[in-house]
């Protein structure tokens, strides 16, 4: 104080930061841009991957006789399904990504059928009861092919939803199914959502050792299997798609 005889005063200093707003606002958009086109690419190679998994699942099915479109036919009634749980979300507990998972998982629910052999998957005819036993291995390989298809590429709920179709959509609720012999709410809802849309197809779809069945038929075999095939209330919701599933 002595140096400046008691006087004191501030420095203002005055700039002008037009320059460097106007670079916060191009990094800004910068930003912005490169996020867009991250996503728009994240979603091309979602896409590419359905695609790749649909492609897959269609050539192990055309090595099969009696199947011709089971996949594309199953995926869309899944679909149809799908939207008539989420109106009863509540009951059975479903969230939007869960109702997701399901639909894209469906393509996959045969993918294990690749290691059965040919002289089996192209049978003119049913399988007598040692070809039946070398089928049913299906299930259990496609949950691994599933498994290593997906793991480090898919998060690990949509893995587990995907596996489960695979592994466990011929379980019956009653428990004399396969490959585990898994009842009740023992199995994944996830499989018994798949085993109805699955079975409805064998219903109505002609196979090389059998007619196809009318959709009176078909619905009636599922209504009088509802607490011994399939999950009674699951069945409910799904004889309440008929109209959905004939238009398609």
């Amino acid at each position: 104080n002595g140096l400046f005889g008691g006087q004191s005063g501030y420095l203002v200093e005055v700039f002008d930061d037009t320059a460097q707003q106007k670079y916060l606002r191009l990094i800004s958009s910068y930003n912005a841009e490169l996020e867009g086109e991250v996503e728009a690419k994240l979603e091309h190679i979602q896409e590419m991957q359905d695609k790749i998994i649909i492609g897959i699942s269609d050539i192990v099915e055309s090595r099969d006789n009696s199947t011709g479109g089971h996949v594309k036919r199953t995926s869309e009634a899944i679909r149809i399904f799908m939207d008539e749980l989420e109106k009863e979300s509540a009951e059975f507990h479903l969230t939007k990504k869960y109702v997701e998972s399901v639909i894209k998982a469906a393509p996959m629910h045969d993918l294990g059928k690749i290691a059965v052999e040919d002289y089996i998957l192209k049978k003119p005819g049913r399988y007598t009861e040692d070809e039946f036993q070398l089928m049913k291995v299906h299930a259990a390989v496609g949950a691994k092919i599933v498994e290593k298809a997906l793991n480090g590429v898919e998060d690990d709920a949509f893995m587990e939803v995907a596996k489960n179709m695979a592994h466990y959509h011929h379980e019956k609720w009653n428990g004399k199914g396969y490959p585990e012999g898994l009842a009740g709410r023992r199995i994944p809802l996830e499989a018994r959502i798949m085993a109805l849309a699955d079975v409805f197809d064998a219903l109505v779809s002609k196979r090389c050792y059998k007619e196809k069945y009318s959709y009176d038929e078909a619905f009636q075999i599922i209504e009088e299997s509802l607490g011994s095939h399939f999950d009674p209330e699951l069945g409910q919701a799904f004889l309440r798609c008929r109209k959905g599933l004939e238009d398609y």
